[in-house]
Order: structure tokens, then sequence, then C-alpha cells
């Protein structure tokens, strides 16, 4: 029985659409794993299924394979010189910068309405070892800062003493009540010098 010709167009029947393309990327497939043996090529093959579903194939690493292809293609538009690439490195950066705001906003409480249960429990397993972390980092500056004001702290000793040292001076200052001693003293000693005075000669005797 011979078969007829197939027209090139799109299958309306779903059901049959749906066969054909299992068939055929399985037929595809096949004949790609047979060109990378049989010629020894590099080889890559992606498909998306109506549905969105992927297969693929290759003979290598698929993302080098696909690096390949972009410096290739590059060079055959524009040879020696690599325009496009400046073009896919700021689109991705741009995506990663996007990510990362919508990551921000979601951390600072913001936009979680999207969100679902896993999500927002990785959000708080992520705000509790943010946190820790900051508590470590605080504790360690509190301790350095403590050693530099112990540092601080015995170098002043050690200059006051020297200081001292040189002076002559007492290691300690004396207190008020020791300055105020030498005073009370001197003023004893003239108390006693007045009382002294007052006892000299005999008492007048009233006259009778």
């Amino acid at each position: 029985m011979v078969r007829g010709k197939i027209q090139m167009k799109r299958i309306e029947n779903a059901a049959s659409r749906q066969v054909t393309f299992s068939k055929r990327r399985t037929g595809l497939l096949k004949k790609a794993f047979e060109l990378s043996i049989l010629c020894d090529a590099e080889v890559a093959v992606i498909i998306f299924s109506q549905r969105g579903r992927l297969a693929e194939f290759s003979s290598h690493d698929m993302q080098s394979t696909i690096d390949r292809y972009r410096r290739q293609a590059n060079g055959m538009h524009t040879p020696g010189i690599d325009t496009q690439q400046p073009k896919h490195e700021s689109t991705d950066l741009a995506k990663r910068i996007e990510l990362l705001q919508i990551s921000q906003r979601k951390l600072l409480g913001q936009s979680l309405s999207t969100c679902s249960l896993e999500e927002l429990q990785d959000i708080g397993n992520q705000l509790e070892r943010s946190l820790s972390n900051i508590r470590i980092r605080k504790a360690q500056l509190c301790m350095e800062r403590l050693e530099q004001l112990k540092a601080k702290e015995r170098l002043l000793l050690e200059e006051n003493a020297k200081l001292q040292e040189k002076s002559g001076a007492r290691p300690w200052p004396q207190s008020s009540q020791q300055k105020e001693a030498p005073m009370s003293s001197k003023q004893s000693i003239n108390n006693s010098e007045v009382r002294t005075e007052l006892i000299i000669g005999l008492p007048e005797m009233p006259y009778s």
C-alpha cells in the first residue's frame, strides 16, 4: 500500500496531532543520536510541545553547545567583532536585577500576596539566618571595641606612671581631707599659743 503525501499544514484533530508529535519527536531524537555517533558530530536538539513539555538531546553538554552556537552565530553576523554579546549580557543583567528587586521587596514584607506557604517559609528562614549573622557580627564588633578600650586604658596608665615617675609626684593624688589635715594642725598650734599667753602671770585679785 502506497502512503499518500502528507500535506504540510497543522493537524486539526488534537488526538492525531499528539500522536504525530510523539512519533516524530522520537524519530528526530533518534536521528540526532545516530548523527552524533556515526559522524562524530556535536548535536543538540531542543523540543517544546504544545503544552510546554521539554524534550532534548545533546551529544555533549547542552549549555556548552548553546554557548558555542551563540558565539558562532554572532561571528557569522559580524566577523571579528561580537556586537551581540553585550546585548545578551545586558539582557541577562537586567533579568537578574529584576529578580533581585523582587526578592528584596519580599524580604521587606512587600508583594507577599502571590507567595505560597513554602515561599513564605523560605523567606522566614532567610530572615532568621540574616538576623543570626547580624547578631554574631555585632557581638564580634563589641568585643573588638572592648579590647581596643582596654588597650587604650593600659597605655594611658603606663603614660601616667611615667609622668609621675619623672615629676616625683605621688602615685595617687591626696584627698581633700588629707590636704586639710596640716591646716588643722597649724590652727591647733596657734590656739595653744593663745591659750599659753592668756595664762602667763598671776591672776589679778579683786579689791575688797
